[in-house]
């Protein structure tokens, strides 16, 4: 019998390949092609009878709350039952003191197991007599996945959460804990059994340094749903959004902060990032809508001559190209000289957008840095610009003027068109011109 051709895989980007390369062809990394053990042949099996889509039963199953409302927003609604959630981000984010939060409160109405390989129960009991109200969470310490698995099958929890998937390794494969066949391996013995016995499973993944999901690719394609929590450790507050959702919306967005008995949910974040300060120069207030929910913010800019041959256009928080294409416009369309200078822009909080309904903001933001006066008080720009200047509704416009009133907001400056709502003002404006002269305090006396 003839002996299995070797296969490589990327450790990074899942590429595989019947050679080893120094450098992936996939992803461009050095080293990281690792030979992979030949996959067992497996039995012959027979065939099973095909159903028509109209014979098949569907089992209307409540979906499961994880009693953490943030989290329950971002995932639809709760954790559906017979489901395999991948949970990513940087080490230290928060990824194991939420979903330990959310086992607690779980706990209480259901049965739960939290398998951690990367620590010790006794380091889990540490965290969870922080957090409180997990003493009826079970624990199971364990890397082999055979175990794991019998464990599942016997015990048959209603959740389970495995902390981390890249810590798992099976006897069967040859490689190393973390390597590609291993993850995959993994997931979809896991995936296989969440699905035959109802239990949702959640997965804490690792990333790479570029910030994806590392194991890589093949565990986004294996599981139902993303979750990535955005944020770093010397930032109070977290972001949790949904990459892949096959039961919900992947626009929706979580905000967390981090306190001393672990992540509490934020349930206003207009509140949080929409605070700015009156006649503050370079600082606007957006209105940008993250799936149902229109979230108040503030932009901030700022105009710096440069020396270079080229000026820097640096946007954190906003899409580099669309803030290139923003600066443009100013310039063209605007009558805002900013060729010599350098622009900066950043969303406070640490929050980012990418929807174009913060244009308007961003380009009052960049107005008022560059001619050094402060927007009017008590006012959002609201809208979407157009490469020829001229000025957009947003989408679901009622809703951002509902939040923009209901945070206090006076005034919002607008595209041509728009409703008012209730005491809020609405400062119409045909053109990007027309906004800055009406959104700028000094413009707007002198106007």
């Amino acid at each position: 019998m003839a002996r299995p051709a070797a296969q490589y895989a990327c450790s990074d980007c899942g590429y595989s390949a019947g050679r080893w390369f120094g450098k992936c062809p996939g992803c461009g990394s050095f080293g990281t092609l690792a030979e992979e053990a030949p996959q067992a042949t497996s039995p012959r099996r027979e065939a099973r009878p095909l159903l028509k889509l109209v014979e098949v039963e569907v089992e209307e199953a409540a979906r499961i709350t994880t009693g953490v409302a943030e989290l329950d927003r971002v995932l639809g609604g709760g954790l559906v039952p017979a489901s395999l959630v991948l949970v990513g981000g940087e080490p230290g984010v928060g990824k194991s003191t939420l979903l330990l939060s959310a086992l607690a409160a779980m706990s209480q109405k259901q049965r739960v197991l939290l398998v951690t390989g990367e620590e010790s129960a006794s380091q889990v009991k540490l965290r969870a007599a922080r957090l409180g109200g997990a003493e009826n969470v079970e624990i199971l310490a364990e890397t082999e996945l055979e175990t794991v698995c019998v464990t599942l099958e016997r015990e048959l929890p209603a959740v389970c959460v495995v902390d981390s998937v890249q810590t798992l390794y099976s006897a069967e494969i040859g490689s190393a804990p973390g390597s590609v066949a291993q993850v995959r391996e993994a997931a979809s013995r896991l995936l296989r059994i969440a699905k035959e016995l109802g239990i949702a499973i959640l997965l804490v993944g690792h990333v790479t340094k570029d910030g994806s999901v590392a194991g890589p690719r093949v565990l986004e394609h294996l599981v139902d749903c993303v979750l990535q929590f955005e944020g770093d450790r010397f930032n109070a507050h977290r972001i949790l959004r949904a990459v892949k959702n096959r039961f919900g919306s992947t626009n929706e967005l979580g905000v967390f902060e981090m306190t001393g008995t672990g992540l509490v949910g934020v349930p206003n974040p207009s509140a949080l990032f929409g605070q700015s300060t009156p006649g503050e120069i370079g600082a606007a207030v957006a209105c940008a809508l993250e799936g149902t929910r229109p979230i108040v913010l503030e932009i901030q800019a700022l105009v710096s001559p440069t020396d270079l041959a080229m000026p820097r256009r640096v946007g954190t928080g906003v899409d580099p190209k669309r803030l290139a294409m923003i600066v443009a416009v100013c310039s063209r369309h605007a009558g805002i000289a900013l060729a010599g200078a350098d622009v900066f822009v950043n969303v406070a909080g640490g929050l980012r957008v990418d929807e174009p309904g913060v244009d308007l903001a961003v380009a009052l933001a960049i107005a008022s840095a560059a001619k050094g006066v402060a927007a009017l008080p008590e006012t959002a720009a609201i809208g979407e610009i157009g490469l020829t200047g001229r000025l957009r509704t947003a989408a679901q416009m009622d809703r951002r003027l509902d939040e923009c009133a209901e945070l206090g907001l006076g005034a919002v400056v607008a595209p041509a068109g728009t409703g008012g709502r209730g005491k809020l003002r609405i400062l119409q404006a045909e053109n990007l011109r027309q906004a800055i002269v009406t959104g700028l305090h000094a413009d707007r006396q002198r106007a």
